[in-house]
């Protein structure tokens, strides 16, 4: 049975199973390999010290560092995405709003207002949405400049550093706001 997607973690691997299930392995201090009773897994995201599956009826499950309450999210439902934070989480709705849980010490998690987004990035302190009409929002720490997406347009995907953000436009060229040594 072969792996067909995985996700990486500061520490861990974690590989989903064409049968639905989930494996990791490498660091598990914090009990983020503990996947191996995961089923009916579609899609699978890791944090640095977590590990989270989404299942085909939209419920997530999570194990790993929970100190902040990133990996509370046993009550979300129709999600469609996951983004996993160092100590947040964030997680996109198929009707396009976005929930989050852990530390919002700069407003990362500060997105229940979002809707209509297409595509979730997080970095260390900020979190970004891909409108569906190709427009950027972001929230949380901007030190800098990280956050400032609000002229962006006709984007196709976004990606994040820890202190930066990305965007692709339709046309092909990647736009970057933010940090990189």
């Amino acid at each position: 049975m072969g792996v067909t997607e995985y996700a990486p973690g500061s520490f861990h691997v974690a590989g989903l199973l064409e049968s639905g299930q989930v494996r990791a392995s490498g660091h598990n201090g914090f009990g983020q390999c503990n996947v191996s009773k995961w089923v009916d897994i579609q899609n699978i995201y890791a944090g640095p010290f977590s590990t989270f599956g989404l299942r085909g009826d939209g419920r997530v499950v999570a194990c790993g560092l929970n100190k902040n309450g990133q990996c509370a999210v046993s009550t979300w439902t129709n999600i469609s995405q996951i983004a996993p934070g160092y100590d947040f989480t964030v997680g996109l709705r198929k009707d396009g709003t976005v929930i989050a849980v852990g530390n919002n010490g700069y407003g990362q998690c500060d997105v229940s207002d979002w809707f209509d987004i297409a595509q979730l990035a997080v970095g260390s302190e900020h979190t970004v949405g891909l409108k569906n009409d190709g427009t950027v929002i972001a929230v949380g720490n901007d030190a800098d400049a990280q956050c400032e997406v609000f002229l962006w347009n006709n984007i196709k995907d976004i990606a994040t550093t820890n202190y930066g953000t990305f965007g692709l436009t339709n046309n092909g060229i990647i736009l970057f706001t933010g940090y990189m040594p």
